[in-house]
């Protein structure tokens, strides 16, 4: 970019509309659609119903108009032979009438089927009884048509008897539906509007108590959305609904992570910042020093190497200890064998063994698996060997032991040092932490990352004077670790 020319202005995209629905909709469909399908599904019905009682209501008088014809009929002797006769006035089934929107028409067909009397329209029953009948008479119900019209009709099987003789006449009785229709929309529409009365009442309520039980998630927005950036103190969950605790809690429970990574990301900057600014101005001390020829060039580059050497273990301690936190957020590590991690620090170290001419043991001959990041195991080990080496004197004995005891991997380190002064114990495990008889060279991180390391993976740290005859004649660094499974790897 050239001098002078304008920094366009970055303008956030636009976040994608959700395709999730929100909570209250949600809620509002998932209840209200059932309760309208509901709803509908029971209108039909009801219309069905209705449709069905007004059938029984009316016929009913179906059945009673047949029989009002059966009462007007007769039997007259034609060639010998029983004839079916009638002397019925239509007017006498005005009164089955309810009122103009329905018709009755009739039909009487005589024993041998032919017609007595009624409208020759209406066609003749050709059926058969149904078994099983509610009524007592022998009749039967069935949907026609006349005129082009619907209507329902009822047959009746009358037995006529006379001083002429006997027989079964057929008296057919239909009515147009109208009426029946009618009724049954009647009731339907009162259903309708008594359901879709009760349907708003409901989804006001539901509206209400929807609305009502989410405003506490607003609430919890709105403080959420209030907050600083760094503030990370726990949410108020006693006023919260029991449904949305887990809510919260979980929350503040990641907030407290956060707020223990925060600060431990604080702490190592500033431990980092103070740590290195000493050997970096001795550093610069010193080459200040050796440009201006004070002292030889080799005497010069002895002390510069030993300085830099110095604030390379400080700079490698310090990082070991920012992964110990970095692989503590990273989940449950598989199974590896600490008694080969142990072989394989010793066999690094044994230039530096060597060099102290130390009496060296290694017991580590059975298989111990622990479940832990195989380089936690390798630190932990190499820092507490690295200080039994450094701290013990020349041509001492240096023990190192790994075994299954009672369901744990210990780490046993045993030297012939000086111990642990007792101005050092109460401070003994924090960073920087170094006596005044300590060798030089020691950055005072050490422990802290062993300790770190072992409560990571759920063991124990300690660090014990060995004394003989109320001296201290040693120093016993004993790391316990929970084995994996049944220990057998």
């Amino acid at each position: 970019m050239r001098d002078g020319e304008a920094v366009p202005a970055t303008t956030p995209a636009p976040k994608a509309a959700s395709s999730v629905l929100s909570l209250r909709r949600a809620l509002l469909l998932g209840i209200g659609v059932p309760l309208l399908v509901f709803v509908l599904a029971h209108s039909a019905s009801t219309y069905r119903q209705a449709l069905r009682a007004a059938d029984t209501a009316y016929d009913r008088t179906l059945l009673a108009s047949a029989k009002v014809i059966g009462e007007q009929l007769g039997i007259d002797l034609k060639d010998g032979r029983p004839v079916l006769t009638a002397s019925l006035v239509y007017a006498a089934l005005e009164a089955f009438e309810a009122d103009n929107r329905s018709r009755i028409v009739y039909k009487v067909t005589g024993f041998d089927g032919e017609m007595v009397t009624g409208f020759e329209q209406l066609r003749t029953w050709r059926g058969a009884l149904p078994q099983r009948n509610v009524y007592a008479a022998l009749v039967h119900f069935y949907d026609d048509e006349f005129g082009g019209e619907p209507v329902r009709v009822a047959v009746l099987l009358q037995p006529v008897a006379g001083t002429s003789g006997m027989g079964i006449a057929t008296i057919q009785v239909a009515e147009t539906l109208e009426l029946r229709r009618a009724l049954a929309r009647e009731l339907l529409v009162r259903t309708v509007w008594q359901q879709g009365m009760m349907l708003a009442v409901v989804a006001a309520v539901l509206a209400f108590v929807v609305q009502r039980a989410t405003r506490p998630i607003d609430r919890l927005s709105e403080q959420l959305a209030r907050r600083a950036g760094n503030d990370l103190s726990p949410l108020p969950a006693g006023s919260a609904p029991q449904e949305l605790r887990p809510i919260v809690e979980a929350t503040n429970a990641l907030m407290t992570r956060l707020s223990d990574l925060l600060a431990h990301q604080k702490r190592f900057v500033r431990d980092t910042s103070h740590q290195l600014r000493t050997p970096l101005a001795v550093l610069q001390t010193q080459v200040q020093s050796a440009l201006r020829g004070d002292i030889e060039p080799r005497q010069a580059l002895q002390e510069i190497a030993h300085t830099v050497g110095g604030a390379t273990e400080l700079a490698n301690q310090m990082l070991a200890l920012a992964k110990v936190e970095q692989l503590r957020h990273q989940g449950q590590a598989s199974a590896v064998d600490w008694a080969g991690i142990v072989r394989a620090v010793v066999l690094d170290l044994s230039p530096l063994i060597a060099d102290r001419h130390l009496d060296f043991e290694l017991r580590a001959d059975d298989r111990c698996a622990v479940r832990a990041h195989e380089w936690a195991l390798r630190e932990l080990t190499r820092n507490l060997v690295h200080n039994a080496i450094r701290h013990g004197p020349p041509g001492g004995t240096l023990i190192v032991a790994v075994a299954r005891e009672a369901g744990d991997a210990v780490l046993h380190v045993a030297d012939d040092g000086p111990g642990i002064p007792p101005a050092l114990r109460q401070k003994l495990f924090q960073p920087f932490a170094r006596g005044s008889e300590s060798p030089p060279g020691g950055s005072g991180l050490g422990l802290s990352i062993c300790r770190e390391i072992v409560l990571d993976l759920g063991g124990s740290l300690t660090l014990d004077n060995r004394l003989v005859d109320g001296r201290v004649a040693g120093l016993d660094a004993k790391a316990r670790v929970p084995l994996a499974g049944d220990g057998s790897g």
